[in-house]
């Protein structure tokens, strides 16, 4: 028996006027997901335990059979492991992203306004590509690096600063993509009320943050991107710390091999947490512009010798992000068509070599057009067996439709297990 879990972060949503007050899962041509949920059974998953801010973080866990409430430790520590960068005792990692802060009226200058009267215009400074964000972070190190801060460059506008000795641990960090669009003062870093470290801490990064700004605004980088017209990365925004994690292997849990498919380093460091394989893809963004075609050619492999596959796509979440409801529709319609449909075809074809798969396709969690940000939801999901074994009365996949499913409500984390139980059960 294999397994493909397809994670389509983000791509819950609620209805949106200019789709008939449907929501995008309702509205898009998603034949295939559609086949699964006719032919196989489907719930809702509880991905963020009670207590929990819904970041991809604490939601990826869960779907990959962690509970956040035992190993959850923060998110730039699982990006951390998939960039290389080792922690060591008290090291503090940072999600470091490359942002671009501009006027109230969403123009960017060169020679303002200065970050108290700034506003964040975009949380991924225009999708910086990985080449670009490199010679930028080098600069960033350049100026503000020291032995207690070190600056690390990783893929797009996702980077990393390592601090010494717990230094910020108890400061309070805003996300960036939660913040689009509002002034950077109103969520500038907090110091924990009445401890007087972390509000020297809090003063020391947004120090760091004010100083990026002068050292990326006039970047030949940044001059380039503003002539083409492309928003430039001229800031840097800390947020999301945490210490190193430490997770039971994945294969000493549950007695299976497996690997992970993703463009983004957080979903990596949780494969490699657990022990999986981690599989790079060339020309996997993390955006509408991703290598389908490569990743789902690399599951349909990694399934030759591993006996579960996590494939996941980052697109939906990006433009949910963004606020524009078109392109989530497209990268809905793009994952039916260009991950689902081959790995369904391979599964089919397989079954008939006598070899069956079971696919579990769900979001992480909501990343509604209109909020810009995550919400903590239940997410609906799917579970098809190629035996078809597993059918319940529902016909389409939808956040309203799979509420009717024989799965009712779960908890993520328990999904891994319900799935090697029916492996178990249709054994007898």
């Amino acid at each position: 028996m294999k397994y493909v879990v397809i994670i389509g972060d983000g791509m819950a949503d609620l209805p949106i006027p200019e789709l008939n007050h449907k929501t995008i899962l309702q509205y898009a041509q998603k034949p295939n997901l559609d086949f699964l949920a006719k032919n196989g059974q489907c719930g809702l998953a509880v991905t963020v335990p009670n207590g929990y801010s819904p970041g991809s973080d604490v939601a990826n866990m869960s779907i990959f059979g962690y509970d956040p409430a035992v190993y959850y430790t923060g998110r730039s520590p699982l990006e951390a492991v998939s960039m290389g960068v080792s922690l060591v005792g008290n090291d503090l990692a940072f999600r470091t992203n490359l942002i671009t802060i501009g006027n109230a009226d969403g123009t960017v200058s060169a020679n303002g306004p200065d970050l108290e009267n700034a506003y964040i215009l975009d949380y991924s400074g225009g999708h910086i590509t990985s080449d670009e964000a490199k010679e930028l972070i080098r600069a960033v190190e350049a100026g503000l690096g020291t032995a207690q801060f070190s600056f690390y460059p990783g893929i797009s506008y996702r980077h990393l600063l390592v601090a010494k000795d717990n230094f910020g641990k108890n400061c309070v960090f805003t996300p960036p993509h939660d913040v689009t669009g509002k002034k950077a003062s109103d969520h500038f870093p907090m110091a924990k009320e009445g401890d007087l470290e972390s509000k020297r801490a809090a003063q020391i990064y947004l120090d760091m943050m004010k100083a990026s700004y002068e050292i990326l605004k006039n970047h030949p980088i940044n001059q380039k991107r503003v002539r083409e017209g492309k928003s430039p990365a001229n800031c840097i925004w800390f947020w999301g710390q945490g210490n190193a994690p430490k997770f039971e292997k994945f294969e000493k849990i549950h007695q299976k091999t497996g690997a992970v498919i993703s463009a983004v380093d957080l979903l990596k460091g949780i494969g490699i947490c657990a022990g999986l394989e981690v599989i790079e893809v060339p020309g996997a963004t993390g955006f509408l512009d991703t290598n389908y075609a490569g990743k789902a050619s690399a599951a349909i492999s990694a399934l030759k010798s591993k006996d579960f596959v996590f494939v996941h796509i980052e697109a939906p979440d990006e433009c949910g992000h963004l606020g524009d409801y078109k392109k989530k529709l497209q990268a809905v319609e793009d994952l039916d068509s260009k991950i689902i449909k081959p790995l369904l075809d391979f599964a089919i074809e397989s079954q008939k070599k006598g070899e069956s798969i079971a696919i579990l396709v769900m979001p992480d969690h909501p990343t509604p057009v209109a909020l810009k940000t995550h919400t903590s939801d239940p997410i609906p999901f799917v579970l098809y067996d190629t035996r078809e074994l597993l059918i319940d009365s529902v016909s389409v996949f939808d956040e309203k439709s799979v509420e009717s499913g024989a799965f009712g409500t779960v908890y993520a984390p328990d999904l891994i297990s319900v799935m090697l139980k029916f492996e178990q059960n249709n054994k007898k």
